[in-house]
């Protein structure tokens, strides 16, 4: 099963080697109304602080979660200005109303939404929102090339279940879970799609920092890079849900 102290183990490597969010994200994020100076906003799940910095960079008062030690002194060294905790989303604990947006990216399918949806009810402002979002990596709507096929062929080797939860594309399916509970409503849901371009110590790096691969699993991806020219175009996905809390 995936270990979520993987990425602390793997801290540094996680900083350098987990590629940033669209810039569309970013714009989507701003024409939503959703980053404001001054407004307090919390980011769960917050590791290195690739999301941290959008709310910085926008103005906004920031605190962060993240249980994992090294993880989070990474992000506290990046940026000082954030206010770090050491929890889990499950543990932490806020007055109510304390934020007006709550982030979650690449880091909702760790969490039990059961604890966690009612906790994010009640710390939001009326008028609040909950932004998730993450790197799907994989485009489905992209055709398999070779190196998608060497990667398929490596999961398919695998003798281990699937998680219980929905595809990491599914954007559908999240939002009706996130909603299941009654507490929340999706207001806006979007996916960005985009590329990037890595060579073999890239792709070894990158899927090192992947909580269900294998060392030699990483390393296997990495020799696929090198048989295909040494370069490969990953296809990405990035869902968007933004959700208000029912009141």
């Amino acid at each position: 099963m995936p270990d979520p102290t993987h990425f602390d183990r793997h801290a540094e490597l996680y900083d350098r080697a987990r590629p940033p969010y669209p810039s569309a994200l970013t714009d989507r994020l701003t024409a939503l109304g959703l980053l404001g100076a001054g407004v307090r906003a919390l980011d769960l799940g917050a590791g290195t602080g690739q999301a941290t910095r959008i709310l910085v960079e926008a103005g906004m008062e920031v605190t962060a979660v993240e249980p994992g030690g090294a993880l989070a002194a990474r992000l506290h060294d990046a940026l000082p200005a954030v206010r770090v905790v050491r929890s889990t989303a499950e543990d932490v604990e806020f007055p109510a109303g304390s934020f007006g947006l709550v982030t979650v990216a690449t880091a909702v399918h760790w969490f039990d939404l059961d604890v966690v949806l009612p906790k994010l009810h009640r710390i939001l402002t009326t008028d609040g929102r909950l932004a998730v979002w993450r790197t799907a990596y994989g485009d489905p709507s992209v055709a398999p090339g070779p190196f998608r096929e060497a990667i398929q062929r490596i999961v398919d080797a695998r003798d281990a279940p699937r998680r219980a939860q929905p595809d990491e594309t599914d954007t559908a399916s999240w939002a009706r879970a996130l909603e299941s509970g009654g507490l929340f409503r999706t207001v806006h849901a979007a996916e960005f799609a985009w590329a990037v371009d890595l060579d073999a110590d890239a792709v070894r790096d990158l899927f090192t920092t992947f909580s269900d691969w294998t060392a030699a699993e990483a390393e296997e991806a990495a020799r696929a890079v090198d048989e295909l020219g040494g370069v490969v175009t990953e296809h990405y996905l990035t869902p968007l849900l933004v959700l208000e809390p029912m009141r």
